[in-house]
């Protein structure tokens, strides 16, 4: 949506100009007014406006310096000049300080409109450049490695993503062929004197690793790379056809002590490195990752500079732990999201493999229980409510000690839970809605006299503009500044019907500041002038 500021010190030229001028042939939903180059300055603060039209000669900032602060400020906004001095120094120093255009008053709509559309065009192709293909392409390459790591990191977390989705993500990213290969997950721990490091130091150390990794095992190995929650660098690596399956073990550890002897000598830190049982890829790759974090807490712990190998024994040490409840986005980040069906959705995948395997664990079933229930505490007080006052009756079942016997009297219990939460928090957003949309109007209603600018409306309800305008289009349909329009000739047409007063008394009453641009308005929305509308129902 295209955004337009009117700036002008002359009030009833900014008036006409926003109420006579057909802005939405242009596709143009939002007009700004400003009375002078320091109140420009302060909507341009506010709002993401994409066209200035601003007259040369104002008290204060004139014109041509508001167009320079523009220009410094907010580059991509485009400045129209709209003056009476036709004289072209004035043109000249417009042209100069980067001005899209420069009008002579008095403008016919026609000229007004066609330079607009001009910018207006400019402006799309400047941005249709930002999103070229080139460029998009360049800033693509640039960003692979954290893109890369970012989804191993998903993956290594166990979230689920379909055989077609994957490959088209790893083959997007330009990754080798892992999927349904034999893999080893490589776990690098950086420790001493690294521990130390700022952040930009730490960084560029982990940056060196990563490529020395690449040098070693590159002659035998594919590696994808990422640094995990726990500060582990996690490297995922396949054969290459190179190496046979009975040289690898020797090969694989050897290269592994040439790693971390590099890192000794050059980089002058110590790091431990296990390294993994084979898997396949996807299948077996948050399995082979959450041994590998077990072994380093539980077997190296707090030693430094060691080197582990892990046998296949030492993949079934976490087998019997849940995987859908922890794996990514969690129940507290969909219900900060108000995901709800997301929600739902999570909810029934712990329950299906609570059922499938652990449908006997009474402490597998206490493990799901609490976390869901601290996950809907924390959503509740976060939104300022008691649960209590959320769920009803089911709150009755969290202080019963053990309340649940079996899953699916559990599974019952939370997405019922989860429907009374969500339409809770549906009706108070729907409720804080009305009542702000009702505030609104009440508002313009009483200050049609003074100020019921987009700015004083969002001071008086103390919201940002832009959120009370766009919330007040999506809740009404209507934009606010046509709310306003309408709110204002209604009353006009009650008055000129009703009333002895005169007509200027009456544009005063509605806020208009010269009886002129209340003339225009008006006879915009009844196709007849003030007067002609009172003297045909009197």
């Amino acid at each position: 949506m295209i955004q337009l500021l009117i700036v002008d010190d002359e009030a009833h030229v900014v008036d006409r100009l926003h109420a006579t001028i057909d802005w939405a042939s242009l596709g143009i939903e939002q007009i700004f007014k400003a009375y002078s180059g320091q109140e420009a300055l302060e909507l341009l603060e506010q709002f993401s406006i994409d066209i200035v039209l601003t007259d040369i000669q104002m008290p204060g900032i004139t014109g041509l310096q508001l167009i320079a602060e523009i220009n410094r400020r907010w580059p991509k906004t485009k400045c129209i000049l709209l003056s009476g001095y036709s004289d072209f120094n004035y043109a000249k120093e417009a042209i100069l300080q980067g001005t899209e255009d420069y009008l002579l008053k008095p403008v016919t709509q026609q000229d007004l409109l066609a330079t607009v559309k001009r910018v207006m065009d400019k402006l799309q192709k400047e941005w249709q450049e930002v999103f070229s293909t080139r460029r998009l392409a360049y800033t693509f390459k640039e960003n692979l490695p954290l893109l890369r790591g970012n989804l191993l990191n998903d993956l290594l977390q166990g979230r689920n993503l379909t055989e077609t989705s994957l490959q088209e993500k790893m083959q997007m990213l330009e990754l080798p062929d892992f999927h349904g290969q034999a893999c080893v997950c490589m776990m690098i721990r950086l420790e001493s004197d690294f521990l130390d490091y700022d952040m930009r130091r730490l960084s560029l150390m982990e940056y060196a690793i990563s490529n020395m990794v690449e040098e070693l095992f590159a002659e035998k190995f594919d590696t994808w790379s990422t640094k995990d929650a726990h500060d582990y660098l996690v490297f995922i690596m396949k054969r290459k056809l190179a190496i046979s399956e009975k040289e690898e073990p020797v090969w694989l550890e050897r290269t592994a002590a040439v790693l971390q002897s590099a890192v000794n000598n050059y980089l002058k830190g110590k790091i431990s490195i296990l390294l993994s049982s084979w898997g396949e890829f996807p299948s077996d790759l948050t399995t082979l990752y959450h041994a590998s974090l077990s072994a380093f807490r539980k077997r190296i712990g707090s030693e430094h500079e060691l080197l582990m190998r892990l046998g296949d024994e030492a993949v079934q040490t976490e087998l019997s732990a849940l995987q859908r409840l922890y794996e990514p986005p969690t129940l507290n980040h969909l219900l900060e999201a108000a995901r709800w069906e997301d929600t739902a959705d999570k909810l029934t995948q712990i329950f299906d493999e609570m059922g499938t395997k652990f449908s006997e664990s009474q402490e597998h079933l206490l493990e799901v229980y609490f976390s869901i229930a601290s996950a809907f505490a924390y959503i509740a007080h976060k939104n300022g409510r008691q649960l209590h006052q959320l769920i009803g009756s089911d709150y009755e079942k969290m202080t019963e000690g053990i309340p649940f016997r079996t899953v699916n009297q559990l599974r019952d219990w939370s997405l019922r839970s989860l429907q009374r939460m969500r339409e809770d928090m549906d009706q108070e957003r729907q409720d804080s809605r009305t009542t702000l949309i009702n505030d609104i109007r009440s508002f313009i209603e009483q200050h049609l006299a003074s100020d019921v600018s987009l700015q004083s409306i969002a001071d008086h309800v103390y919201l940002h503009p832009v959120y009370v305008s766009k919330i007040y289009k999506l809740e009404t349909g209507d934009n606010l500044s046509d709310y306003v329009s309408r709110v204002r000739m209604d009353k006009a047409a009650y008055l000129l019907k009703n009333g002895q007063e005169k007509i200027y008394e009456i544009a005063t009453q509605l806020g208009y500041q010269r009886p002129h641009s209340f003339n225009h308005a008006f006879k915009k929305h009844y196709g007849m002038t003030p007067q002609e509308y009172r003297d045909h129902y009197s």
